[in-house]
């Protein structure tokens, strides 16, 4: 892959309107209640990933890669929380609903990226929200309950978004630096 100069970290991303992104912080400070211990997402981080790309001197091909989708746009739904078990605390996380039309946009995203050379990570899609990292919650905490009392959230989605992630004065920070209308 011929580059382009400075490498970047890179990821392609459903970004949240201001709506939905107070909806999931009022979710994460209930949760935040139970934590003994965690890393929360700042607010400003609150997006869906597509695809991760990681770090890459060669924008013009991502950008290329974006110009090609072909989708409409379409509605996802935030709904329930679940959590990746972790040595030293969990990460909790909202779940996503994989619709067709999520997980078509994922497809062609990820192969044309892997058909030119990027290092896609070949698993399952499980679109989910990342609210917190090495959480540890008090024993009394009934996720059950918690999650069930969760009203979906549901939001249309009409473009997506390159996202650079860098570290400003030790800030985790995504910055949207092109984006596709659907």
């Amino acid at each position: 892959m011929q580059g382009e100069g400075v490498k970047i970290r890179l990821f392609i991303a459903i970004n949240f309107n201001e709506e939905v992104i107070d909806k999931i912080f009022r979710i994460q400070s209930k949760l935040k209640r139970y934590a003994v211990k965690g890393n929360f997402t700042r607010k400003e981080n609150f997006h869906l990933t597509l695809v991760f790309i990681g770090e890459t001197d060669n924008l013009a091909a991502v950008k290329g890669v974006m110009d090609r989708i072909s989708a409409d746009p379409f509605t996802i739904t935030i709904a329930g929380l679940g959590k990746f078990k972790r040595r030293g605390g969990d990460i909790y996380w909202l779940g996503i609903d994989r619709t067709k039309e999520l997980t078509d946009l994922y497809s062609q995203i990820s192969s044309e990226l892997y058909s030119l050379g990027f290092d896609i990570e070949k698993r399952e899609y499980k679109p989910h929200l990342t609210l917190g990292r090495e959480v540890i919650l008090q024993r009394n905490f009934d996720e059950k309950t918690f999650s069930e009392k969760l009203s979906p959230i549901s939001m249309e989605v009409s473009r997506i978004s390159l996202m650079k992630s860098e570290r400003i004065n030790g800030k985790l920070t995504y910055t949207e630096i092109y984006y596709k209308q659907l």
